[in-house]
């Protein structure tokens, strides 16, 4: 194998294991297994096990004492620093792309909408949580800031694991697609401003409803190892 493709190798791994961050596909404080992960992905281990070690030095993923890695534990106080962080950061792509979007990508975004919808219906959580994040991302890459968009998704990866919560959180269900709504047509009128709002609404939504769960499961962890 040359260098070349090893080098590909590695960072298909890296992609990989990074969009399952985003998309919620590991929970938080799940210890990743490298061979588990390879043959899921289709390559050797040793790629994979260079891109946990990538991500652990991004601290997107944390070592444990046994050398295992791991998905970083709940923590509502992180969720809710991180929250405010991208409530600035997606606002402000939102706000961008008001003024650029065309109408292939609102019709996708309408199409994405419409699929989060239907998942609603049939309580599928998995296909509503990657829906959410394409919606998302088809939004900020219309905001012409590729740095925007790193960062954005550097927190998206820190994030990603707690929606496992979300639909935990008493209530979230029935207003996951209010504020998608909303985004979608100050999209449609080039109203960067409520475009804004709506991305500060919808993460607002989801904090206020997320960190009370988060808050409680860490209460019920620590009652749960306290000793006798």
């Amino acid at each position: 194998m040359s260098k070349i493709e090893y080098r590909t190798l590695n960072d298909l791994a890296y992609e990989r294991i990074r969009e399952g961050l985003m998309a919620a596909s590991f929970h938080p404080g799940q210890v990743l297994v490298i061979r588990t992960l390879a043959e899921a992905y289709g390559i050797s281990t040793t790629p994979v096990r260079e891109a946990l070690q990538r991500l652990v030095a991004e601290r997107l993923l944390q070592l444990l004492p046994n050398r295992s890695i791991a998905v970083p534990a709940l923590e509502a106080d992180k969720y809710a620093e991180i929250a405010r962080i991208r409530s600035e950061l997606e606002g402000l792509a939102a706000e961008l792309a008001a003024s650029r979007i065309g109408k292939a990508a609102l019709r996708r975004l309408g199409k994405l909408l419409a699929g989060m919808d239907d998942s609603l219906r049939r309580g599928d959580h998995d296909s509503y949580r990657r829906e959410n994040q394409a919606f998302h991302f088809a939004i900020y890459a219309e905001a012409g800031s590729p740095r925007l968009f790193q960062l954005i998704q550097d927190l998206w990866s820190q994030t990603g694991p707690y929606m496992k919560e979300l639909f935990g959180a008493p209530a979230y269900e029935a207003h996951a697609n209010e504020a998608h709504r909303a985004i979608v047509e100050a999209l449609e009128r080039g109203d960067g401003r409520s475009a804004r709002a709506g991305i500060v609404a919808d993460l607002a939504t989801a904090g206020r409803l997320l960190v009370p769960h988060l808050q409680a499961l860490e209460k019920a962890e620590r009652k749960a190892t306290a000793p006798a």
